[in-house]
C-alpha cells in the first residue's frame, strides 16, 4: 500500500515540542490515484505573514494541518532544532499544551518566522 510521509510537530511526554515523521496510508482510490481515508476537519483559515514576521514561543491551540502556499517558514523548537517549509510543503501541527499544564513560554511550544523576500501565505485546516 502506498503511503505519504509528512512532518508532525507534537508535544512529547516531557512537555517539549518535537518533530517526527508521520505516515499516512493511501489505502483508497485506485492504481492511478492513491488517496487517504477521509480525515476530519471543521474549518480552514488563511494567513499572510509579511516579510520579517517572527513569533515568540507558543503552542498550537488545537491540532491542525499547515500548508505552505507561498514563501518559506521556519519552525524552531526549544532544543534549537529547526525545520524549514517552503511552498508546496505541509505539516501536522499538534504541539498543544499538555493536559493539566499551564503554558510556560520557557518550556512549551515552538516559534515560527517567515524567511526570504516573499511574504508567507499559509492555509490552516483545523481538526
Amino acid at each position: 500500500m502506498p503511503t505519504l510521509t509528512c512532518t508532525e510537530l507534537y508535544t512529547d511526554a516531557d512537555g517539549l515540542a518535537r518533530f517526527r515523521e508521520k505516515t499516512i496510508p493511501l489505502s483508497e482510490g485506485d492504481a492511478v490515484t492513491a488517496l487517504s481515508a477521509l480525515l476530519p476537519a471543521h474549518a480552514c483559515q488563511w494567513r499572510r505573514s509579511a516579510v520579517g514576521f517572527a513569533s515568540g514561543f507558543h503552542c498550537t491551540a488545537a491540532p491542525q494541518w499547515t500548508l505552505i502556499l507561498r514563501g518559506r517558514m521556519e519552525i524552531v523548537l526549544r532544543d534549537g532544532s529547526a525545520r524549514v517549509f517552503a511552498a508546496g510543503d505541509f505539516f501536522y501541527s499538534n504541539d498543544i499544551v499538555p493536559a493539566g499544564a499551564r503554558f510556560d513560554p520557557e518550556v512549551h511550544g515552538h516559534r515560527s518566522r517567515q524567511l526570504g523576500e516573499e511574504a508567507l501565505v499559509t492555509l490552516f485546516l483545523k481538526i
